[in-house]
């Protein structure tokens, strides 16, 4: 079973593997259209997937209009079709409901009960975020990662799918140090391309399963599914230090002119794993919160957990 669902990763690598260990330019996704979770995307990247509500199924749906098999996806070679499992809702595409299996094309806008789905044959995240339906729901503007709302919505949904399949799940909370002090003393111009940056750094070191957002102001959040503690400590690490090494080059204009300077940014980071005591989502990020409390007052520019 894949266990990609949401995905943040650098577009340019293109050149994959499939589960075969096959070289391959291409793999095909599905970006929900519809309901409180729109914009999530599911790689297309097994010979054979099913979309259901069974919390077991390579593309997981929680929608009661959707059957527990509702549907699955075959990839072969570069044909990719699906077909109807005798689902009690049916199996609709561009309008049309299908029985038999159906090759589907770029685009396709495909229907599971009230559930739905656009089908797109190259996984291009550039193509996917001019998408206007897409980044209305799912893209903070500023730093182009996913925004608060999709967090929550993912959160969420990770939180469930964790405590059904009893694997772990962990969050890494984090904020930019001194950010006020970038703003007043170089501009705001100049704290936003700090703020655009940093999250285009954290983004070349997170793992394609993971999923990259801003929360508010200078705060950002990355679930990791799949991931314990120590795993999740480790991935903290390595996003500190991608920011502490990072010169940031900023245009500036005062009595001496306009001139470039170097800027260092470090992040305080808090690391919280979901717990058996845990019932609802906001206590993780709670708990994350909290350790990135201790960051902060213990000399910022750490992990804490």
């Amino acid at each position: 079973m894949s266990e990609e669902k949401t995905v943040i990763s650098n577009t340019s690598d293109l050149t994959l593997f499939n589960n075969k260990g096959v070289r391959t330019k291409r793999r095909s996704c599905l970006v929900l259209y519809s309901g409180s979770e729109t914009g999530k995307r599911f790689i297309l990247d097994n010979d054979l997937m099913v979309i259901g509500r069974n919390p077991d199924v390579e593309v997981h749906i929680d929608d009661s209009s959707v059957s527990r098999r509702h549907a699955e996806i075959v990839l072969s070679g570069d044909t990719v079709t699906i077909a109807d499992l005798g689902s009690s809702n049916g199996t609709v595409i561009n309008d049309v409901k299908v029985d038999a299996s159906v090759v589907l094309k770029d685009g396709d806008l495909i229907r599971l009960g009230k559930v739905i789905f656009k089908f797109y044959e190259h996984e291009s995240l550039d193509a996917i975020l001019h998408d206007k339906i897409y980044r209305m729901a799912t893209v903070d503007a500023g730093t182009e990662i996913f925004n608060k709302q999709y967090l929550n919505e993912s959160l969420r949904s990770e939180f469930k799918l964790a405590r059904l399949t009893k694997k772990p799940l962990s969050i890494i909370y984090y904020d930019l140090d001194f950010f006020k002090k970038v703003n007043d003393t170089y501009g705001h111009n100049a704290g936003d391309l700090v703020l655009k940056e940093s999250a285009s750094v954290v983004k070349g070191v997170v793992r394609k399963e993971d999923i990259q957002g801003r929360f508010g102001g200078e705060e950002f959040i990355i679930i990791l599914p799949n991931t314990d503690l120590k795993k999740a400590i480790e991935l903290a690490e390595r996003v500190r230090q991608s920011l502490e090494f990072h010169p940031f080059k900023l245009e500036i204009s005062d009595a001496h002119g306009k001139r470039t300077i170097t800027h260092k940014q470090t992040i305080s980071i808090g690391v919280s794993q979901l717990q058996s005591d845990m019932t609802d989502p906001k206590e993780l990020l709670e708990t994350a919160d909290k350790k990135l409390y201790v960051s902060k007052q213990t000399g910022r520019n750490k992990v804490s957990y």
